[in-house]
């Protein structure tokens, strides 16, 4: 199982409580079109992004100066090329940037769907700009749980983009397949998580003879009535919460607040797992605060020397 050598990952640099890095500049990647359904990681950061709303710490000071082009908020890009479809997982504040790495990888801008996990900002309100200030989409299928599609339906302004028509919700069950081609299949199922306004779910995605896993938010594993390490077994990619290394880099919030699982905590919990097993995992988004964002701190390499790995944009997944 390797992750397909079309690009070569970017490093994503600096972090809050490592020393930054002193080259910043983004590198530039020459997408090739696909030809096997694939999986296509499209940014990898927390809701808030980085630099973070706020922050005055030296590392965001410097990418508010000299932006690193290749950081953005947590999403997956799926790519049929047989039958010309693509699909989003999320709809981030970077959805503009994020449709045209789609189009690099597929052969359009505009995804034939786009899957939502919940209702918290890096998630979902990239919808807003499918709406008439911006692209005034046409009917594009939103697929959402019963919970998340009221809240649209319901909530202004995401009401205005189901009654222009901009988005067609189309509504999920927990366990039951959506069979988007003969290559792609994805199930939906519940996670425990702050679900103020809508449930949380992960997905299963299947294509014709890999399957992936993606948890990008979930509270502690304890917290969830599934046991990870039994569905990290059924699949051949795991993209699973990586937002806070430890609870260090948290000193101005109650870390009761935000009970991500600690990549410590993960590694820790999957540390009898086979070399095979864990290479399947691959921690994804990751606060502005999290260490291993600098593939040169001691965390990151402690990450890769465990024998897990770090979701990079650009990463390509045969499916």
């Amino acid at each position: 199982m390797k992750v397909i050598p079309l690009l070569v990952a970017i490093a994503l640099l600096g972090s809050c409580n490592q020393e930054s890095n002193s080259n910043l500049s983004s590198k530039k990647i020459s997408a090739v079109p696909l030809t096997e359904t694939s999986l296509v990681i499209l940014g990898t950061l927390q809701d808030a992004g980085s630099p973070h709303i706020a922050c005055t710490k030296d590392c965001c000071k410097e990418l508010f100066q000299n932006p690193d082009q290749n950081r953005k908020v947590v999403s997956l890009g799926v790519i049929d090329p047989e039958n010309k479809v693509s699909y989003l997982f999320e709809a981030t504040p970077d959805i503009s940037v994020q449709m045209k790495m789609l189009k690099q990888f597929g052969s359009k801008e505009t995804p034939d769907g786009i899957f939502l996990t919940h209702a918290h900002i890096g998630h979902y309100s990239g919808l807003m700009y499918l709406g008439k200030e911006a692209m005034n989409a046409k009917s594009i299928p939103v697929f959402a749980m019963p919970r998340m599609k009221k809240f649209l339906e319901e909530s202004a302004p995401w009401s205005q983009l189901v009654s222009t028509s901009n988005i067609s919700i189309r509504e999920l069950a927990i366990g039951k397949s959506e069979q988007l081609t003969l290559n792609i299949t994805v199930t939906p199922f519940t996670v425990p998580h702050r679900d103020e306004y809508s449930e949380t779910v992960g997905f299963i995605i299947e294509g014709p003879t890999k399957k992936a896993l993606f948890i990008p938010d979930i509270d502690k594993w304890e917290k969830w009535d599934t046991s990870i390490i039994e569905e990290i077994k059924k699949v051949d990619y795991a993209f699973i919460d990586a937002t806070f290394f430890d609870a260090e880099e948290i000193d101005n919030r109650d870390i009761r607040e935000i009970p991500h699982p600690f990549i410590i905590e993960s590694m820790e919990l999957f540390a009898n797992l086979s070399s095979t097993e864990k290479k399947k995992i691959y921690f994804i988004h990751v606060n502005h605060t999290n260490p291993v964002l600098n593939s040169d701190s001691k965390q990151a390499k402690q990450v890769i020397d465990n024998g897990f790995n770090l979701a990079q944009i650009y990463d390509v997944f045969r499916l």
